[in-house]
């Protein structure tokens, strides 16, 4: 067992649990909980808007918070979790490059059945998924393998 810290790399569709099974983990409360989402959300509700309609406006500030948020987490040797999609190899070899001491575990969430996923999507009013996106999405979904860089893949229930 290594001593290094390590990133927890979710990978699932938007809707698919991982900010729900974040919350149940009683250990991830020591981690660094990595989100655009979370940034996003937090501007919205300051502005009096909803997720889609600062989106645009927001994300790059986001992403620059969230990088922040990443610095000092890896300065610190924190383990992180890092909630994004993160469907494809790609955007997941990001994730080692800018973490390469890190010990990454995978973890990754199911699609919900089609109805399942449907109901979730609607219940997160002002975040809507334009249908088009969301099967870029799916179509993009590239599993993970250990190939790439993770010491561990856990497949979430």
């Amino acid at each position: 067992m290594s001593n290094s810290p390590t990133v927890y790399v979710l990978i699932g569709l938007p809707a698919a649990g991982k900010s729900t099974w974040v919350s149940q983990q009683d250990w991830a409360s020591t981690c660094a909980y990595i989100s655009t989402d979370h940034y996003v959300d937090r501007f919205a509700a300051r502005m009096g808007q909803t997720y889609n309609q600062v989106f645009e406006t927001v994300m790059p500030r986001a992403i620059r918070l969230m990088m922040r948020a990443v610095r000092r987490a890896q300065a610190r040797g924190q383990d992180i979790i890092w909630d994004q999609t993160n469907l494809t190899r790609a955007s997941r070899v990001k994730k080692f490059r800018i973490l390469p001491e890190y010990r990454a575990v995978a973890v990754v969430f199911a699609a919900p059945e089609p109805e399942e996923h449907a109901r979730r999507l609607a219940s997160r009013p002002g975040k809507r998924i334009p249908d088009a996106v969301l099967a870029d999405m799916i179509q993009s979904y590239e599993p993970p393998d250990e190939g790439e860089g993770f010491e561990e893949i856990w497949y979430a229930q």
